[in-house]
């Protein structure tokens, strides 16, 4: 898909009859990655800085206090301290122009950190989830006022590293991290109850059975985040996009014969791109065909990284998939839900 398609621009197209092609170069366009602000960096280090220190403590406390919940929610900040690492190492690499060997860039080496991060996140919580029922079935004693204290100060730098991040617009790893931190957040939350059921009640059993809560809350949003990352990596037409209608709309332009050998993917977490056989009536129509197709995947769909194909005349039939002109307007059948 994307990988043969080595044009570095927005808005490529190709010229030629039949397999006779030639870049046309007055539509070429420097590409920068997109990647996110200086502010995510900086709110990425201090998130790091505060986690990583706040975790060391909530470490020593659970492992004293004998806190499941406690060492669960430490496991969850020192989980986000590596990730938060990873976040910072990959948002530098993503600045990187493209070069010879990246011709698109590395804006994906976000992504990937955040796949990354998703699935230590499923490691985690598996370890939580079965460290749990094992304490389920053979209660251990808990120092209830000192899990209170401590999850109560873990609640104030989750929130702290929430506003942080929530605040660094455009970066695929600081809502990676930011998830870590709601998980924390409700960590913390979860300790805190549990520290105050023991002190007024004396029942274990409640700081394994919160630490399972927690962890299921946290596994349907860590779910959605690989399942996007992992679309992204795949080279899979973004969700928010429709190929049929995207193909059935260039098929429909004024002098497309069809289209075929169409490609809708993400180059990284925000911007998407698409190359397509275009196969034309007459070949002295395809400047006007070209602006027309850039205008329509610019303004209809927001990609701006186009790179088109022409055919004519007719070539030999196509082994991909060929969408042709649709009736009543270009609009595609409803697909079958």
């Amino acid at each position: 898909m994307g990988g043969h398609h080595t044009h570095r621009g927005h808005d490529h197209a190709s010229h030629g009859a039949g397999r006779n092609h030639a870049h046309d170069a007055g539509h070429a366009h420097t590409h920068v990655p997109s990647v996110a602000t200086p502010g995510a960096r900086h709110a990425l280090l201090w998130a790091l800085i505060v986690t990583g220190g706040m975790a060391v403590v909530e470490a020593v406390a659970g492992i004293y206090a004998g806190s499941l919940a406690l060492i669960s929610d430490a496991g969850h900040m020192g989980t986000d301290a590596a990730a938060l690492g990873l976040a910072l190492f990959a948002h530098k690499v993503a600045q990187r122009p493209p070069s010879a060997r990246a011709s698109y860039g590395y804006a994906r080496a976000e992504v990937l950190a955040a796949f990354v991060n998703a699935l230590a996140m499923l490691l985690i919580v598996g370890a939580i989830v079965v460290e749990a029922v094992r304490r389920l079935a053979a209660p251990q004693p808990v120092e209830g006022a000192l899990v209170f204290a401590i999850a109560a100060a873990g609640l104030a730098v989750n929130l702290l590293c929430a506003w942080l991040l929530s605040r660094a617009k455009g970066s695929v790893n600081a809502r990676a991290a930011l998830l870590h931190v709601v998980g924390d957040l409700l960590g913390s939350v979860a300790a805190m109850v549990a520290g105050a059921v023991i002190i007024a009640t004396g029942w274990m059993p409640i700081d394994p059975l919160l630490s399972i809560v927690v962890s299921l809350l946290i596994l349907r949003s860590t779910w959605r985040l690989l399942r996007q990352t992992t679309g992204v990596l795949m080279e899979a037409v973004p969700a928010h996009l429709d190929y049929d209608a995207i193909g059935a709309k260039l098929a429909a332009l004024p002098g497309v014969r069809d289209v075929h050998d169409l490609h809708v993917w993400n180059m990284s977490a925000q911007d998407v791109a698409l190359s397509a056989h275009v196969g034309l009536a007459d070949g002295a129509q395809w400047h006007a065909t070209l602006a027309a197709a850039q205008r329509l995947l610019r303004e209809e769909y927001r990609i701006t990284h186009v790179t088109l194909q022409p055919d004519w005349p007719r070539p030999e039939p196509p082994r991909q998939k060929v969408i042709p002109v649709m009736p009543h307007g270009g609009e595609p059948p409803a697909r079958p839900r």
